[in-house]
């Protein structure tokens, strides 16, 4: 399973700052609740230009909040000016580091940073830049051209845990690995050609599979399975009802949920059970 740091931990259970700054000098607003991840930041500004309180609203993972929870705290006491410095990494770097499938958290933050300064500055929202290269999750050329050269990316799975872009239905693959090469000024030929699912991809297909094949044979004997976890090719699940008492239930585990996972999803993937 990812690996989170104490900090990360920490401001996922104990977030600061969390709710709305009535009368706000800044508000930015990004993503949605259709892509799985959405977050509303809200800044007061005092005569000096000085951020005097920050607070959040987000819908999405423990690094999500974490992510939000950590921005409040960073730009707090700081000016506007130095605020518009802080990166995606900065945030990263304050919570001591985030899984990389993770990433896309801390560029919400930075994203919903930059709608709340320029919020505050009275321009004008901007209309989307550059054109969608995936529609899945509503994400363009220029940003991911932005992604791949700050964060130094190489392939496909680097851009979708930035930006999602390519976690969806894998169509974009080709016009992200095109961006890729001209970004970092190689050729993109067939050899270059991405294969096989993102870890996105995989997880949304495990979700689906156990939802609608496994979970279904399994409540008819009055039992159930929880998909809890994803990692390195392992799928870490925890089983309910019957199912978590049976004698049997590792059979079933690996003989029946492991098995169709493998048909359905990747041959490669292989099935854990989490007993706490």
């Amino acid at each position: 399973m990812w690996e989170y740091t104490g900090k990360v931990k920490d401001h996922f259970l104990n977030p600061r700052n969390v709710g709305v700054i009535e009368h706000a000098d800044g508000v930015g607003e990004v993503g949605s609740l259709a892509c799985g991840d959405a977050l509303k930041l809200t800044l007061k500004v005092d005569g000096d230009k000085r951020i005097s309180d920050a607070k959040f609203q987000t819908f999405g993972c423990a690094s999500a909040i974490a992510s939000s929870s950590a921005l409040t705290e960073m730009i707090k006491g700081i000016t506007i000016d130095e605020a518009e410095k802080i990166t995606n990494n900065d945030i990263a770097e304050y919570l001591g580091g985030l899984p990389k499938e993770k990433m896309h958290c801390s560029v919400m933050g930075r994203d919903a940073l930059e709608k709340a300064i320029a919020n505050y500055r009275g321009e004008p929202e901007k209309e989307v830049d550059g054109e969608i290269v995936c529609e899945c999750f509503g994400v363009t050329d220029l940003e991911i051209q932005r992604a791949v050269k700050e964060n130094s990316l190489k392939t496909i799975e680097d851009v979708t845990d930035y930006v999602k872009a390519g976690g969806g239905c894998g169509n974009c693959h080709d016009k992200i690995q095109e961006i890729i090469a001209s970004v970092n000024g190689t050729p993109f030929t067939e050899k270059t050609r991405p294969a096989g699912l993102t870890n996105i991809q995989k997880i949304r297909l495990i979700e689906e599979t156990l939802e609608r094949e496994i979970q279904p044979e399994l409540k008819k004997d009055g039992g159930g399975i929880e998909f809890i976890d994803f990692a390195d090719n392992t799928v870490f699940v925890k089983l309910r009802g019957t199912c978590s008492t049976c004698s049997a239930s590792q059979v079933t585990l690996k003989h029946y949920v492991e098995t169709r996972i493998k048909e359905l999803v990747s041959p490669e993937l292989v099935v854990e059970e989490v007993k706490q």
